[in-house]
């Protein structure tokens, strides 16, 4: 098995990227194409001593910048490092596609070049969330489809509860939600309210609207919602994070005492960090494609791209998307399914 890499792509490619390459091949039997100019590849992977791991170099000569719109991946740089790991995937050379890379154009390299699975019409990013119970609420879908149908957000659903019960393994039945801005049932737009009778009907375990705070709480496994709220709901919970954490250092240092105190408290900083740390996650799976898609942040670093290639791996070792397509035959009656 091999995982195609997109190497030029994120705030601190190349380096990291290789870097992160080689800690997962140590620790792997699974095999990396690095994808991007093998010029600056091949003097790195000497450098960190990676020759001798299972890791190849794909050529490609062009590179998609962060601030470069998504439609220039599939239009105009078609050598790219981008797209040429998902035609690896396309092409069943390699089994997941992982990129650190400018988002937007990695969805569209996934959505249009890995291609969507049989019977899917709109994959969907997503992204697990840290709880007070320990356990993560997945929300899905955080950026990927803007405008959605009830139809989207039932598959959507559906992906969550494979994502939870196969990979995640935090739950045997995973308890699903849409989110909405009240718990009772009529509460929401057209769409939640379209979408709700659907998820009754289907045999997932559905128990009714999740409102916002119900993200953390953890009362929830799968918390279903179209791209344009998800996406707000992302970004606005990682600046919520940062800048409570930014507060925190600023009233430490205000006094001896609360150093005195952060002291004491490191090692349940720590762990609380570790929790909240996207690096451990590894990235968002990009569900309902035909090979495994990870999208991670453009700030990974090697521990994450290391986590990123692990949960791609991981993807693949578990026959995610043949679950997937069992679970939606399974769960969705064939009136649903059309």
């Amino acid at each position: 098995m091999y995982i195609a890499l997109d190497a030029m792509g994120g705030d601190y490619a190349p380096d990291t990227n290789v870097k992160g390459a080689i800690l997962f091949a140590k620790e792997t039997n699974v095999g990396v194409y690095l994808v991007g100019k093998e010029e600056i590849l091949k003097p790195l992977l000497e450098k960190y001593d990676g020759q001798n791991l299972p890791i190849e170099i794909v050529h490609a000569e062009e590179t998609i910048e962060m601030d470069e719109p998504p439609s220039i991946a599939i239009r105009k740089k078609r050598k790219s490092s981008m797209y040429i790991a998902g035609k690896l995937v396309r092409e069943g050379k390699a089994s997941a596609f992982v990129s650190a890379g400018n988002t937007g154009a990695a969805m569209a390299v996934s959505k249009f070049i890995v291609g969507s699975a049989e019977g899917i019409e709109r994959p969907g990013i997503a992204v697990a969330f840290p709880t007070k119970k320990g356990k993560p609420t997945v929300l899905i879908d955080v950026g990927a489809n803007v405008d959605c149908r009830p139809r989207h957000l039932l598959y959507f659903a559906v992906m969550g509860h494979t994502y939870v019960k196969e990979i995640l393994k935090s739950s045997d039945n995973p308890k699903i939600g849409i989110l909405s801005i009240g718990e009772e049932e009529g509460k929401g737009n057209d769409l939640v309210k379209d979408t709700y009778p659907l998820l009754k009907m289907s045999g997932l375990n559905f128990v009714g609207n999740a409102e916002g705070r119900d993200i953390f709480t953890g009362d929830f496994d799968v918390i279903v919602c179209d791209g344009f709220v998800g996406n707000v709901v992302l970004k606005t919970s990682e600046s919520l994070g940062m800048i409570i954490l930014e507060m925190i250092k600023q009233e430490v240092k205000k006094s001896f005492l609360s150093k005195i105190g952060a002291t004491l408290m490191l090692p349940a900083l720590k762990r609380f960090k570790k929790k909240a740390d996207f690096a451990e996650y590894g990235g968002a799976p990009l569900l309902g494609t035909k090979g495994t898609c990870i999208i991670t942040h453009g700030r990974a670093d090697e521990k994450a791209i290391k986590n990123a290639l692990r949960v791609a791996s991981d993807f693949v070792q578990t026959n995610f998307n043949e679950k997937l397509i069992e679970n939606i035959n399974t769960l969705l009656p064939e009136g649903l399914r059309e």
